[in-house]
């Protein structure tokens, strides 16, 4: 039983992980990726897309991007999607595609994007914390229910788990945060 409030929290907590990574690959760093633009939604047809789906994305040089849209009657759109979007971008339609030339960002920029990591990187931990308290919840209940056989031993066992999982999580939290943040800084 506690095994699986443990595989639960396992889960539940990798998913937090996972969402923190898809969020800070959308903060720009100073270097080209697709992933900055990718999921950027552009309103084409009627509804509103993820830029992906619309347009072809590469990286010509590693400070630009390329969009390509697979109708080149949306290139307008996608630019001012592009330029309205809070990424700091300057687009510039050329022909059938959309050029987006990153400049190193300024030393505020570096500063406020740093802002956003931690605040993505607390609202993750938040996350977490919040997960242990639910099991831990979850393993009180289990030992305060006599019908089952589940003991105060097995009980402190169970949350001694649970909070080295939270341990874990939360370092590898702090890990992908202190990479993203020197990403940041080296991006001048």
């Amino acid at each position: 039983m506690s095994d699986d409030v443990l595989r639960e929290s396992t889960t539940k907590m990798d998913k937090t992980i996972e969402h923190f990574e898809l969020e800070l690959r959308g903060i720009r760093t100073g270097r080209a990726s697709t992933t900055l633009v990718e999921f950027l939604k552009v309103e084409c047809y009627g509804s509103m897309c993820d830029l992906r789906d619309v347009a072809g994305i590469s990286v010509p040089e590693p400070t630009q991007i390329l969009v390509k849209p697979f109708d080149p009657t949306t290139k307008n759109t996608i630019a001012k999607a592009l330029e309205t979007a809070d990424l700091g971008l300057n687009p510039q339609v050329e022909g059938d595609a959309v050029r987006i030339h990153l400049p190193p960002p300024s030393a505020e920029r570096r500063k406020q994007l740093a802002g956003q990591v931690k605040k993505l990187s607390e609202d993750s931990k938040i996350a977490i914390r919040n997960e242990r308290r639910d099991a831990v919840k979850k393993i009180d209940a289990m030992v305060k229910d006599k019908s089952n056989s589940f003991s105060e031993d097995l009980g402190k066992i169970s949350k001694s788990n649970i909070d080295d999982l939270t341990k874990d999580v939360t370092k590898r939290i702090e890990d992908i945060c202190t990479q993203k943040m020197s990403e940041i800084e080296d991006a001048s």
